[in-house]
């Protein structure tokens, strides 16, 4: 059995590709809900040769946003690197949402929401390089998703054990050795001694374990992906169909 800080336990690997959380199943709803605002914020514009999209800091929280600080809509992403409905938004919206910060209404944070220990070894390696590109490798990440984590489904009992036999702070660099995780993002820029420092860097996983905490005790977070608009978790919104109303209805 591996531990992922503070009594975070998987008994396997193998990763299940069916499910995120309790919203599985209403994730198939098609309804939008909400209603566009009759007064939608004005366009901000960004500092003198900005962008608000290539605005991106990393939140007291423990995320990162994307966007103008002062946007009178604040959306913040609750999701897991290995979640499919996850990577479904993301594949078929992120641009979507994009464009609402590139006109400074919107700001976006994205909060990752630990499921497994390969959701562990993942954003170690996609928050090692810090803020600014955090946001386009998730993106990578989610695009390629149906690909890495296949190759996790062929592991065997006898892999669990060996990686939970490991010291821990040795478990999550060979996670991610298995995927090949650790190839994806030296592909994209991350050095593998930097990623190595990352990936057994014990304050690193205490932040995703911390962030996880506060979207399960404060932020009454139940399933991957939830959005929370401005203060207020976005009740039935797993698409860009239900989310965009409610983003416009706040003034987005």
């Amino acid at each position: 059995m591996i531990r992922i800080g503070k009594g975070i336990a998987v008994a396997t690997l193998a990763l299940a590709l069916a499910g995120c959380g309790k919203k599985d199943e209403a994730a198939k709803t098609d309804a939008p809900t909400g209603t566009a605002s009759a007064s939608t914020a004005a366009p901000v514009a960004a500092p003198a040769g900005q962008d608000w999209t290539t605005t991106i800091v990393a939140t007291p929280e423990g995320g990162f946003r994307m966007g103008n600080p002062n946007a009178p809509v604040k959306l913040v992403e609750y999701a897991s690197l290995t979640c499919p409905h996850c990577a479904a938004f993301a594949n078929e919206s992120a641009d979507k949402v994009e464009n609402y910060v590139r006109k400074g209404t919107v700001s976006w944070e994205f909060r990752t929401f630990v499921l497994n220990a390969i959701d562990i070894s993942a954003s170690l390696l996609a928050r090692c390089q810090g803020p600014e590109p955090f946001f386009k490798l998730v993106e990578q990440t989610y695009a390629e998703q149906h690909n890495w984590a296949l190759k996790y489904q062929n592991l065997t009992e006898a892999d669990t054990k060996r990686i939970g036999a490991l010291p821990e702070d040795q478990q999550f660099a060979e996670i991610a050795k298995l995927g090949g995780l650790d190839q994806f993002y030296g592909a994209r820029g991350l050095p593998a001694a930097k990623a190595q420092a990352c990936l057994t860097d014990k304050a690193s996983r205490d932040t995703l374990i911390a962030l996880r905490d506060r979207g399960t005790n404060q932020d009454g977070v139940t399933g991957t992906p939830t959005f929370i608009v401005n203060g207020k978790i976005a009740e039935d919104t797993y698409d860009w169909t239900a989310l965009e109303p409610k983003l416009k209805a706040a003034g987005g």
